[in-house]
């Protein structure tokens, strides 16, 4: 240990622990720091944990690209089918960055009971399709199992639907397909299981079933579907990849990211980063300040030491180094405080999700969190480097401290 470090572990352990003037406002500057860094995982861990389950339910119903004939009606239902025989199915080999491809089709239906109808649109799925997303939305029943070699009429239909139609899991389910010039087709379904998504969008108008009883209905071959749903590993990089894939596919084909279908959602999780960013700017700036004003005042209540060691010959840089020691272990304990209290308080949301949303604002019932150690490690040394670096400015003042005036004012 050096002489300069010693001297600030001497200069902290008299502020703190003697009645001076400094001591309150250290402790003020220390609990600065540590409420900062609370607000600020907080705010990274809610804003990203949103931002990515927002994410991950968008991609449930669509993937992350989605692949369709070069139709910009923008229609749900799927009018004209696709040749599911495709070079880039099942396994899109010339862009190595697509993890799933799926193929899918939509109609446009109407389910009525005894006493209510609803207009709902059926997603027809095969055996390709992944479910791991709707096992965390399913709340009861099972999902549809459509691997057997008949065509399955159980369906998966969500808990805002069964609750206007009063249905529950083993209901029947008549749902009408409309016919251009021909009269409706009747299709009674199984109800095998209920969701929750919190998307209202896809809540209010999607039910999940076998897709071969949309081939039958639209009298489509075995091979020809509707579009495909293509999954990456990585999201940051989705308009990249989905720029590849669009141009691997054949021309009446287009590629689409789910950005660019539904850019309303997108551009408000957006706006999530920008609010993040400004409340840890603000933060950092509301610490720095803290900090030099915590760091005058002890340079201040100390300028008879100052001047002590200036006469003994110690120049101004080595003087500065004490007390930028000091300002360093107030920042590591304020950060190690704020640490602990931050990440227990996101554990806390994690595991037993007290905080609850609005799911017609915000489309999740609990507000979601994730932090990565890498967000953890860059908020610490960021905000240590950032608040060390600008305390080297009001240290300035002691080189204008002159050795003999010093001693005067002690």
């Amino acid at each position: 240990m050096n002489l300069e470090y010693f001297i600030a572990r001497r200069v902290q352990h008299s502020t703190e622990y003697k009645n001076s003037v400094s001591a309150p406002i250290i402790k003020i500057a220390t609990a600065a720091i540590a409420i900062g860094m609370i607000v600020m995982i907080i705010a990274v861990a809610t804003g990203v944990g949103l931002q990515k389950k927002i994410r991950e339910k968008v991609s449930a119903f669509n993937g992350d690209i989605t692949i369709s004939l070069f139709d910009r009606n923008n229609s749900i239902t799927t009018v004209k089918p696709i040749d599911i025989n495709q070079e880039f199915y099942p396994d899109f080999k010339s862009v190595p960055q697509v993890t799933h491809v799926q193929a899918v089709a939509t109609k446009g239906a109407m389910i009525r009971t005894a006493t209510d109808f609803e207009g709902v649109i059926l997603k027809g799925v095969g055996t390709d399709y992944r479910w791991e997303s709707f096992k965390d939305f399913l709340i009861e029943g099972s999902l549809p199992d459509v691997s057997q070699e008949a065509t399955s009429k159980d369906i998966l239909i969500s808990d805002d639907i069964a609750r206007r139609l009063q249905l529950k899991v083993g209901d029947k389910a008549p749902t009408y397909f409309m016919k251009e010039n021909e009269e409706p087709l009747a299709r009674a379904f199984n109800v095998i299981g209920i969701y929750d998504s919190g998307l209202a969008e896809y809540d209010t108008k999607f039910i999940v079933g076998d897709i071969r009883n949309i081939q039958k209905i639209n009298k489509w071959e075995d091979n020809q579907i509707g579009k495909f749903e293509v999954f990456i590993d990585d999201f940051g990089n989705v308009d990249e990849i989905g720029r590849n894939v669009f141009l691997q596919v054949p021309q009446l084909l287009d590629a689409r990211t789910i950005k660019d279908q539904y850019p309303t959602i997108f551009q408000w999780l957006a706006l999530l980063d920008s609010n993040v960013y400004g409340i840890i700017a603000i933060i950092l700036i509301v610490g720095i300040i803290n900090m030099i004003t915590a760091l005058l005042v002890l340079i201040l209540d100390r300028t008879g030491m100052i001047g002590l060691l200036k006469s003994l010959g110690a120049t101004d840089w080595t003087v500065r180094k004490i007390f930028l020691y000091n300002a360093m272990t107030l920042i590591l304990r304020g950060l190690f405080w704020g640490n602990l209290i931050g990440l227990g308080l996101v554990g806390l949301q994690y595991f037993f999700a007290p905080l609850t949303l609005d799911p017609s604002t915000y489309y999740v019932t609990e507000a979601p969190v994730y932090i990565s150690w890498w967000h953890v490690l860059l908020l610490n040394v960021g905000t240590f480097m950032i608040c060390l670096l600008v305390l080297i400015i009001p240290t300035y003042i002691v080189s204008r401290i002159s050795p003999v005036k010093a001693m005067r004012f002690e």
